[in-house]
């Protein structure tokens, strides 16, 4: 099985991708089942705001994950990045 940097790269971003969507789903709920006991009031109140935020953005950031969208400069950056390596292995055949 032959590796390039696309498949490193598009690996790496798969992990930890899933491990963000965790982290975020993750204090989500632990701010709506007050793990951390903030019962006073401006807590109270900024912690469903910041859980319901870290909740919707770990749902798009999942949504993003299983469509496969991607930010355009990770792609520029790996295209350039095969290309470098396929000039390397050029001036190592020759």
């Amino acid at each position: 099985m032959q590796f390039n940097a696309s498949s490193i790269f598009k690996a790496i971003r798969i992990l930890f991708g899933a491990f963000m969507i965790v982290v975020y789903l993750g204090m989500a709920y632990l701010l709506y089942v007050n793990f951390f006991k903030w019962n006073t009031e401006p807590w109270l109140t900024l912690r469903y705001v910041f859980a319901t935020v870290l909740a919707i953005y770990g749902i798009y950031r999942c949504y993003r994950q299983i469509k496969g969208i991607d930010y355009y400069r990770l792609r520029d950056m790996e295209e350039r990045f095969d290309k470098y390596n396929k000039t390397q292995d050029s001036h190592e055949n020759q």
